[in-house]
């Protein structure tokens, strides 16, 4: 799925918005003040230390080992039909879907992302960022309840299509943003469950070893801007949300829709002002209008710029002035 989706990385509009070669004096001040809240945004965040993301699957009670495991660091785990609590790990899960597994997951059963979306997941928040995300439904039993794709003999049967959450078991990922310092550090831990005897099986690997057997390297370089928003939404939870404020319930239904299904996500981009609105390459629109993958890379971009003012897509030249001439004149009427 990482194809055709990087060429819409290759002919997204430049970062920096091209204006007509200069700004006027009062456009450069507004600019200016723009630049200066990001940058105090920026510091802000960087002072913070704090756990922003701890994996997308979780079970009440499950004991996590408090030791942080790199690449480089070995452990002993295997999961077989031969292991005594085959399939328990596959009953009363919480998992949360990424934009890339429920994107698998459709294709893997030959149905689009709307009606998956409504067979086999429940709308759901994440507490520590507050965005909508989905979760896989289990199966309405009593008891144990299964996940919905289990079949008790056979085991999982999307096994080929199967979240990353179920791929990284029984390692857990988290990501920190340690004080002082502006970039995230990810790493992982082992989370042993009282029933799994996976972990007294005696195949001993790297976790780097485990991931790649797993497949989880492509998962987490597609899925790394639907994370980087969680994780700063959970950060800027703890000040009040970006820019002092919780998103509202339009920008939650939006991120909710440009992060799940792509079919109205692609209505939303070719049948509004979207394209009028941001400067997008001719070439990339192309790409955009039969490329899954590359229409959620385009979808994280713009709720990194809705929410974070991140220059991930830029207006056109013709909007940019008319919203910088609407902010100023609401600063003037503000003032008077």
């Amino acid at each position: 799925m990482s194809g055709k989706s990087d060429d819409y990385k290759k002919f997204i509009a430049a970062k920096d918005p091209t204006i007509d070669g200069s700004l006027d004096q009062e456009d450069a001040e507004a600019a200016a003040l723009l630049g200066q809240v990001e940058e105090e945004k920026r510091a802000a965040e960087a002072d913070m230390e704090m756990s922003l993301f701890d994996g997308v699957r979780t079970s009440s009670g499950s004991p996590v080992q408090p030791v942080r495991l790199t690449g480089g660091n070995s452990f002993c785990f295997s999961c077989h039909k031969g292991v005594s609590c085959w399939n328990e790990c596959c009953h009363g899960t919480d998992i949360t879907l990424t934009p890339f597994d429920i994107l698998r997951l459709s294709n893997h059963l030959n149905i689009r992302p709307a009606e998956f979306l409504t067979r086999f997941t429940l709308p759901a928040t994440m507490d520590a960022s507050g965005l909508p995300v989905a979760k896989l439904r289990m199966a309405e039993e009593e008891g144990r309840r299964p996940c919905v794709f289990l079949h008790d003999e056979d085991g999982c049967s999307v096994y080929e299509a199967r979240p990353a959450s179920c791929r990284y078991y029984p390692l857990g990922f988290a990501t920190v943003k340690m004080k002082g310092h502006e970039a995230v550090e990810d790493f992982y831990f082992l989370v042993r469950e009282p029933h799994c005897q996976g972990h007294n099986e005696t195949k001993e690997q790297t976790v780097d070893q485990f991931r790649a057997e797993q497949g989880v390297d492509n998962d987490d370089m597609l899925n790394r801007g639907w994370l980087d928003i969680l994780m700063k939404m959970a950060s800027w939870k703890t000040l009040g949300g970006p820019w002092g404020k919780e998103a509202d319930a339009r920008t939650k239904k939006m991120f909710f829709l440009a992060t799940t299904d792509v079919d109205a996500f692609r209505r939303f981009v070719f049948e509004t002002k979207f394209l009028e609105t941001y400067a997008i390459e001719p070439e990339a629109i192309e790409v955009l209008r039969t490329d899954d993958a590359a229409l959620l890379q385009l979808g994280f971009d713009w709720m990194k710029n809705v929410l974070f003012n991140e220059p991930t897509i830029n207006m056109k030249e013709n909007v940019l002035h008319g919203a910088i001439a609407r902010a100023r004149n609401d600063i003037s009427g503000g003032a008077s």
